[in-house]
């Protein structure tokens, strides 16, 4: 029996393929291997499954489905992360312990208040962790987040950890500056770029090198998925990671514009372009929009775009804002976006422009964006400090690499 509360991400579109029928321009998840393969690696255990509705098979089933109906081990307990096992609460809303209507399992939350991290009591009755969640590519996104504190967690329990791995929807590119010591938020935890370019799998494997965790981590690779590839590309079934992902050119921008909630700035929540859409009521919006079209930011084009959000900052207030195209995916950096946009908002609005020195700390990563907006620095000079930072990233991760 299927969960009625996934079903409705099983459109009538989707083509219902078996697993073995893998096609040329069709990738295959973690756990699309894991079933085609039997679950083998999971014979006789009880599984722990961190877990949302972002992790459906190739037939748009979700894991906790297909872990259920396995047959060869026990789903003992489902773990959530932020905005919950279904993936409709909004970022930052707490979220309760429950029980799984269907199977009985628990369903631990990992974004309740005051907790985080798997306790010792949650993992006490567990033979093995299982992560399978779809990130967006963002540092400051918490689902990875989540995978590294839960792999921590497993390591002190002494308990195994399986990645099943997706992709990184934009693609390999690392972008922006890697995170400065001293920075240690759930916002703001991996010691990678704002644009982190790995897969969750990568991820795991760079987490436990970095750390140095004493952890049996094993990850089952994707199949057909190459760096260079977008979600749109990998034939996996769309579910919106969080209520205001709606699209991949939202995700690709994310790491971007996703840095104007330390600012004084909408975003869009509240209105039909989340994350591709940026303004206030003060903003000299046409004028910014006409500078970012002159700015030489390659993939992207600017308009402007007047819009009234129904909630989060200036609910229900009309905005000057600036609508983002994405003219072509490959070349987009969406942190150059956000600092030249910083830049023109400064200079043509002044103090109605409010960044938040330690929240826009937290999102870049590093203190340089801000501090050089304050000594009059211009995006050019910003933007060589953060590539000094990520290209030094990318030299130095190759080894944790999975994918070509």
């Amino acid at each position: 029996m299927k969960h009625n509360y996934f079903s409705v991400f099983c459109f009538t579109s989707i083509l219902f393929l078996p697993l073995t029928a893998h096609a040329a321009n069709l990738t295959l998840t973690g756990l699309d291997v894991l079933e085609r393969d039997g679950f083998k690696p999971l014979e006789g255990k009880r599984v722990g499954l961190i877990t949302n509705q972002t992790s459906v098979d190739l037939n748009g089933v979700n894991a906790v489905d297909v872990f259920h109906k396995a047959g060869n081990f026990k789903l003992a307990a489902i773990f959530s992360p932020e905005h919950g096992f279904r993936g409709t609460e909004e970022g930052g809303a707490y979220i309760d312990n429950s029980t799984d209507l269907v199977t009985g399992v628990p369903v631990y939350s990992l974004y309740g208040r005051n907790k985080q991290r798997p306790t010792p009591e949650m993992l006490k009755d567990l033979d093995i962790l299982v992560f399978d969640i779809q990130d967006i590519g963002a540092r400051f996104y918490t689902y990875l987040t989540t995978m590294g504190y839960a792999m921590e967690e497993a390591s002190k329990a002494g308990l195994p950890f399986m990645v099943l791995d997706r992709p990184n929807p934009i693609g390999g590119m690392a972008e922006g500056p890697v995170l400065e010591p001293g920075i240690s938020f759930f916002t703001a935890y991996l010691q990678v770029p704002t644009r982190h370019g790995l897969t969750a799998g990568e991820m795991a494997v760079f987490h436990k090198a970095n750390l140095k965790l004493n952890l049996d981590l094993n990850v089952i690779k994707m199949e057909g998925w190459t760096r260079d590839m977008f979600f749109d590309q990998t034939g996996i079934v769309w579910i919106n990671p969080s209520p205001n992902i709606r699209s991949v050119d939202a995700e690709l921008l994310y790491p971007g514009l996703g840095c104007f909630e330390a600012a004084n700035v909408s975003v869009g929540r509240g209105t039909d372009t989340p994350f591709l859409w940026f303004g206030a009521p003060w903003m000299k919006a046409g004028k910014i929009a006409k500078r970012l079209n002159k700015a030489g930011l390659r993939g992207v084009k600017f308009s402007l775009l007047r819009l009234t959000p129904s909630k989060d900052i200036y609910e229900g207030k009309p905005c000057e804002g600036v609508k983002v195209e994405v003219t072509d995916k490959s070349a987009v950096r969406a942190l150059d976006v956000f600092t030249h946009a910083a830049y023109w908002l400064r200079e043509y609005n002044g103090g109605d422009f409010v960044l938040k020195p330690e929240e826009i700390r937290k999102m870049t990563g590093s203190g340089d964006l801000y501090g050089m907006l304050e000594a009059g620095k211009k995006p050019a000079e910003i933007l060589a400090v953060f590539e000094k930072s990520s290209a030094a990233f990318r030299d130095g991760t190759e080894k944790f690499l999975l994918y070509k």
